[in-house]
């Protein structure tokens, strides 16, 4: 069941899974296979689609033949872009999104200089040369840019990662 619940296309980025995106955290089907629980974890906790999220999810799987489906939204341990698979970022440049880079805008490093410039890679020709032209695109996860080499506009994927808060 865990396949199909993760196979479900995210509503605001269709060209990749609820699974590859990180997005769905555990489907757990009772013994006699009657009743699933799932769990989502929204890519923030005012995300829009969530609700459409579940209801695609609880339809999938009615559909593979589970009567009773519950899905329940966690927000701990929050979403972060380094939950997108490597099979999710592929399908992101493939559909001519720019995926986040793992470890966030710093690498991963949560203490130390944060770059003030950061080389968007463009996903037609590959090129670093980007422009920012809106912080704001289709969605609130994505960003517009500008390709300086082949001209051609792209949405980012932004990064955001959870940083643990230290003990005290």
């Amino acid at each position: 069941m865990r396949r199909i619940a993760a196979a479900v296309p995210d509503p605001e980025l269709p060209v990749i899974g609820l699974g590859d995106l990180g997005v769905l955290r555990s489907v757990r089907l009772s013994p006699d296979g009657t009743r699933a629980d799932v769990e989502i974890t929204p890519t923030y906790s005012g995300c829009p689609a969530v609700e459409a999220m579940a209801g695609d999810v609880e339809s999938a799987l009615r559909g593979a033949g589970v009567p009773e489906v519950r899905v329940r939204t966690v927000l701990s341990p929050p979403w972060s872009t380094d939950d997108i698979t490597p099979a999710g970022r592929r399908a992101l440049a493939d559909a001519g999104l720019a995926p986040p880079r793992p470890g966030g805008p710093t690498g991963g490093a949560a203490d130390g200089p944060v770059p003030v410039e950061l080389a968007i890679r463009c996903p037609r020709c590959g090129s670093t040369a980007t422009t920012l032209m809106s912080r704001f695109s289709a969605t609130p996860c994505t960003s517009l840019r500008r390709c300086e080499s082949c001209r051609e506009p792209f949405d980012h994927v932004k990064e955001l990662i959870h940083v643990p808060r230290a003990a005290g």
